[in-house]
């Protein structure tokens, strides 16, 4: 098992962590590893773009992942999400 540490928040963000955790009966810290696993980096991301673009059979290149950023960012305007 790794060693436990602490991460400092405000009061409010560990009380909403400690109810998402009650209403999925579980702990915090269980909570924050499964959403730390669940989550990609952006090099993990950007990683997993490269590996569908080849699958594709299209070159994975900056014009490439931008037109990709911008489709995404519009379908999640369009889904109620972050304004494109």
């Amino acid at each position: 098992m790794n060693k436990p540490t602490s991460i400092k928040t405000s009061e409010e963000v560990r009380n909403r962590l400690r109810i998402l955790a009650d209403e999925r009966g579980t702990t915090i810290t269980q909570l924050l590893e499964e959403l730390a696993a669940r989550e990609l980096t952006e090099a993990e991301r950007g990683q997993r773009a490269a590996e569908a673009a080849r699958e594709l059979g299209i070159e994975y290149t900056e014009q490439v992942q931008q037109v990709g950023q911008e489709a995404w960012a519009q379908i999640r305007a369009h889904q109620g999400g972050a304004a494109a």
